[in-house]
């Protein structure tokens, strides 16, 4: 490291290799999924990082180039959380869930001026929201999911006794699909304490004092708590109205 910076260099390329490798064998040997996984996730960030790196400079320059990215950061996001959840032909849904948290907050730390309306401030705030809003709507959505499944003869009871569809399985799947929020809530509640996240160093050392970037850290993590909550609550009420729902990927696998 050279002035608080790494310093990009063979030993660094060699420590990241290592660690992906390292990780993988952990996940291999342990049984926790496909080893590769962690390797291919390794190489595409890589690769997706440097071709940022490279086009980050013209985007940055241009209001409509800045837009744009970040509707297609919004877009990939939607596509990747669809996926997980696996309902991959259906990621409107999934999008209306996420745009549900990331809208809302993006326009009062853009309407205040607290962010300011350029690209270099936009961009990163935008990328981590948007990011916070689709790994909570994908926790949320499945864990609904696999409760309504694994709980379904509750959710039969339920309408046995007189609830509606949506009530009945808002019942079953709210509780375990609100432990979605656990790690959002947990990094605001220990930040400085066991962690000093992201957006804090990146101020740092991008030669902001100390209380700047407190300010600024501050605000990624309401705001991401925000948005958070607003994510799951959607993404579990479309679950239990059967917007978004595995049946029809499951019908037309079986086809």
């Amino acid at each position: 490291m050279t002035d608080g910076a790494i310093a990009f260099g063979p030993v660094l390329a060699a420590v990241l290799v290592a660690l992906a490798i390292f990780g993988a064998a952990v996940v291999h040997f342990g049984q926790l999924g496909e080893g590769r996984a962690v390797l291919f996730a390794a190489a595409r960030a890589v690769v997706q990082l440097a071709v940022v790196s490279l086009v980050i400079v013209g985007i940055l320059k241009s209001g409509w180039l800045t837009a744009g990215f970040v509707l297609l950061m919004f877009a990939i996001a939607a596509v990747t959380s669809a996926r997980r959840i696996g309902v991959p032909k259906e990621p409107a849904w999934v999008a209306l869930a996420i745009a549900a948290g990331v809208v809302p907050v993006l326009a009062l730390v853009l309407a205040t001026g607290v962010v300011p309306w350029r690209p270099i401030a936009i961009v990163p705030i935008a990328g981590i929201v948007i990011g916070g809003a689709m790994s909570a709507t994908s926790q949320a959505a499945r864990r609904a999911l696999d409760e309504l499944v694994s709980r379904h003869g509750e959710y039969e009871a339920a309408l046995a006794l007189g609830f509606l569809r949506r009530p009945a399985a808002l019942e079953i799947c709210r509780p375990s699909a609100g432990q979605a929020l656990i790690p959002a809530l947990d990094q605001t509640r220990t930040v400085g304490l066991v962690t000093l996240p992201g957006a804090y160093v990146g101020v740092l050392l991008g030669g902001a004092g100390p209380l700047q970037a407190g300010v600024t850290q501050v605000l990624v993590l309401i705001g991401l708590l925000a948005a958070e909550a607003v994510a799951v609550l959607v993404a579990v009420h479309l679950v239990a109205a059967g917007r978004i729902s595995r049946k029809a990927t499951e019908d037309a696998t079986c086809r």
